[in-house]
């Protein structure tokens, strides 16, 4: 089984995707860690992507859609993989399809968590972490005993410049930007299905093991 998790930053695929590993017994193959991890192991592609890294350049699409190939070969995918982070473009799932026509496997559902804009922001710009022990709170969801007070180690809490809100809206502008034509591409393929991310996160998770199950969109 091979699922494509799609959603914008704060949609809870990490929070999905432990479950369906699990689930499922499946691989999960987040873009961000099998960079690094290629990166790491010092392969001839990690190599490539350390090089546009370091200069803080994007690494290209072949270099990426190679190294997810790579991965996507690993004795643990045998029973399938969860791919989080990846496609993020038209281009990258043109790619990718013919990745897996190569090695012989294709993708079974393409998952699209979809949340109000309105509710990823609470997410998003409600995070606080504590400045000495990195004890991370929410605002709203699990807010500490004293306001901007660790209940660790007493330590003051802070938002991250990466919480903010203008940063917030701007990371969901480029996301709606990339990812729209996305979900478009899928769902002409037949594969798409949308699910209500507003809901708890047992609904969720329901909701998309029923359409695994079941192969419906």
């Amino acid at each position: 089984m091979l699922i494509i998790l799609l959603g914008p930053p704060g949609a809870g695929k990490g929070t999905q995707a432990e479950r369906l590993v699990k689930q499922y017994n499946l691989a999960y193959i987040a873009t961000g860690d099998i960079l690094r991890a290629a990166v790491k192991s010092g392969s001839p592609l990690g190599k490539q992507a350390k090089t546009f890294m370091e200069q803080g350049q994007l690494v290209p699409d072949e270099v990426v859609v190679g190294i997810v190939r790579e991965r996507l070969t690993a004795p643990d995918c045998a029973a399938g993989a969860i791919l989080d982070g990846f496609p993020r473009t038209v281009a990258q799932a043109q790619a990718l399809d013919q990745v897996l026509e190569e090695i012989g496997t294709k993708i079974d559902r393409v998952i699209h968590i979809e949340v109000d804009e309105e509710e990823l922001i609470t997410r998003l710009t409600g995070r606080r972490v504590c400045r000495e022990c990195a004890a991370t709170y929410h605002i709203k969801f699990n807010p500490p005993k004293v306001r901007n007070v660790c209940d660790q180690c007493g330590g003051e809490l802070y938002q991250r410049e990466d919480d903010s809100l203008s940063t917030v809206q701007e990371r969901l502008v480029v996301y709606n930007k990339q990812t729209a034509p996305l979900i478009d591409y899928y769902n002409r393929e037949g594969l798409l299905t949308v699910i209500d991310g507003n809901r708890e996160i047992e609904q969720i998770f329901s909701q998309i093991s029923s359409a695994l199950e079941t192969g419906s969109s």
